[in-house]
């Protein structure tokens, strides 16, 4: 559940999970992930190691570029936590769908001509 927290906290940052988009369209450098938000490498770097602690992604030398890539495991622990929400809520719209229906009908005249 530890690593569930961690990642949780760290997709809870706008700025983090649009690099996370960012990274699911390929590997990127820490510059490129820094560009879109006018921010410098050193804050881009604090946003990237919290997404490495948490697992979400990897970071790798390469000549004297820091490249980064998505890692989505930890993404899919995430959205199977959440999976048992989401049968919690399709059941209660489909109760309030049973009831919207019901009531609808009950409206509705009777098409026979006993308006």
């Amino acid at each position: 559940m530890t690593q569930l927290n961690t990642v949780f906290q760290a997709l809870g940052d706008a700025t983090r999970r649009r690099m996370l988009r960012e990274l699911s369209e390929g590997e990127k450098t820490v510059g490129e992930l820094a560009a879109p938000f006018e921010m410098s490498l050193a804050a881009a770097s604090k946003h990237i190691k919290v997404l490495e602690r948490a697992g979400l992604i990897r970071r790798e030398v390469r000549w004297r570029s820091r490249v980064c890539h998505l890692n989505p495991g930890p993404l899919a622990s995430a959205q199977q936590w959440l999976k048992q929400y989401e049968r919690f809520w399709t059941g209660r719209l489909d109760v309030l769908e049973r009831l919207l229906r019901e009531e609808d009908a009950a409206k509705t005249p009777d098409r026979e001509g006993n308006d």
